[in-house]
């Protein structure tokens, strides 16, 4: 795939942006804590993430100090750590006849994730140079990934055509988008995929994180890791053309909306 092997995103809008790399998690920390969500544990855990990612930073190599993020962030990601108490949003309930019953939660482990990566991705990003971009090979692909993804979907049987309009659905969009999709592309993309890029070549490094992507997601079953991996090779590659990781965020997104209002949500249950 053309260009240099950097795919900043979320460009410099503010020349004091690194100020406020801290507001992000902080701002998760207090209302967590507030609204029970966090423990004492949990605020431990969440303050010495936070501390690894900006205070380790400058004084540890940049290898060992991903490694540390990414372990971090994974066992945020899975749930892993305690002191972190979901937020019930929507009861779960059955959204397609064909899927077990699914409610809608705030995690608020994973919301510190997002949010605590989102002020070091602006950091890191503020000082870079604008990379090269092919909107139209980018788009190309973003509609490949959209259409692909879901008829793979199908096509595999682990969903099927189950369109609906939930209730649920602005809840839904606000954490999926917000927390889950912004904090996956985020680790996988920011984190893994800009390094990988970096060190390997452009497409090796785009198809070690989307490997990377599809195995985190094996937990739920080894085709959806597959599906995965294949998604994440669309996101990565709209990343690495369009130059921006927002657009990976939004495509990952619209790939969600997709099977949440079209397919058996969230999977069906054979």
């Amino acid at each position: 795939m053309p260009g240099e092997p950097l795919a900043p995103g979320l460009q410099r809008t503010c020349p004091a942006s690194s100020r406020y790399r801290l507001l992000p998690p902080a701002l998760v920390l207090l209302a967590g804590s507030l609204a029970g969500g966090i423990q004492p544990a949990g605020l431990l855990a969440g303050s010495l993430f936070v501390a690894w990612v900006f205070g380790v930073r400058p004084r540890l190599a940049d290898g060992p100090w991903r490694a540390g993020v990414l372990l971090a962030s994974l066992a945020l990601a899975a749930h892993l750590l305690p002191g972190f108490t979901p937020l019930w949003l929507a009861e779960p309930r059955q959204l397609s006849p064909d899927a077990p019953p699914y409610g809608v939660r705030l995690s608020w482990d994973k919301l510190l994730l997002g949010a605590t990566l989102l002020g070091w991705w602006w950091t890191e990003t503020a000082a870079r140079p604008h990379s090269p971009a092919w909107p139209v090979r980018a788009l190309a692909l973003a509609l490949a990934t959209l259409l692909g993804v879901p008829a793979l979907a199908l096509a595999t049987g682990l969903v099927a055509w189950q369109p609906k309009w939930p209730a649920e659905l602005p809840v839904w969009l606000a954490v999926n988008l917000g927390v889950t999709v912004l904090a996956e592309e985020l680790l996988f993309r920011g984190l893994l995929q800009d390094a990988l890029v970096r060190r390997l070549g452009t497409a090796r490094g785009i198809i070690l994180g989307a490997a990377l992507f599809g195995l985190a997601h094996a937990p739920v079953s080894p085709l959806f890791a597959l599906l995965a991996g294949a998604a994440g090779l669309g996101y990565g590659g709209v990343m690495q053309l369009s130059g921006r990781l927002g657009s990976a965020v939004l495509l990952h997104g619209a790939v969600n909306l997709l099977h949440f209002l079209l397919l058996s949500y969230p999977l069906r249950l054979n």
